[in-house]
């Protein structure tokens, strides 16, 4: 494969769109209890997108009737989150992928002195083993791709994924384009409920929808 697939929900208007306008109006996206509905709505929408690239085995099943063939996955599933705004985007993942491991990194911004510049900091992760398993990296805001990189560079410590499917809610262009430069193109997919065109001088996505983290759960202390 020359080049990573990329999945834009937008594309093909469906329930998605009427959650992700909910979480964008001003108005609306004041409750955080709708918010963080909203996100894991999507959350459970894109896994179960997800589900149809991965394996399968045929399996009898005994019924009170008789004996049935069903289809059980083979593919052993672990879902990663970029804390803390993707809590209730990866509650939604694992209400669908209800037997995936899960693991979790701490990513933030620390920003300079001066101006908006900033770097992007790892402060701690937890994880099962990844060799050969199908990691799903989820993060709502994908401003830059640098957050969701490290996090995946920090998870690599804990082994090597056969697959790996980076799912986030609103992605700007920038960070598509970075996402697909640096991820093995040979077996990343993007998945996004929608793309903007850009960022401002502070990296925040816009139109975007403003801070993820403090909608979901309150204004942080920058201090």
């Amino acid at each position: 494969m020359d080049k990573i697939e990329v999945i834009n929900f937008d594309t093909t208007p469906s329930l998605v769109s009427r959650y992700l306008r909910e979480m964008r109006d001003v108005e609306i996206q004041s409750d955080p209890v709708r918010f963080r509905l909203n996100l894991a709505r999507i959350g459970e929408i894109m896994a179960y997108e997800i589900s149809k690239r991965l394996r399968y085995a045929e399996e009898e099943v005994t019924t009170p009737l008789g004996h049935a063939l069903c289809h059980e996955m083979t593919d052993k599933v672990v879902i990663a989150t970029i804390l803390r705004a993707g809590l209730p985007f990866h509650h939604g993942f694992l209400n669908f992928f209800d037997r995936a491991e899960n693991a979790f990194v701490s990513a933030y911004r620390r920003y300079r002195e001066k101006g908006d510049q900033f770097d992007v900091l790892v402060e701690y992760m937890a994880s099962p083993n990844l060799d050969g398993k199908t990691l799903i990296l989820v993060d709502p805001m994908l401003a830059t791709g640098s957050s969701m990189e490290l996090g995946y560079r920090a998870l690599l410590r804990k082994g090597v994924p056969a697959a790996i499917h980076v799912a986030s809610v609103i992605a700007s262009r920038q960070a598509i384009d970075y996402v697909c430069d640096v991820f093995p193109k040979e077996k990343t997919t993007v998945w996004t409920a929608t793309i903007d065109p850009t960022i401002n001088s502070k990296s925040f996505i816009v139109p975007g929808l403003g801070d993820a983290g403090d909608l979901a759960f309150g204004v942080k202390d920058e201090n």
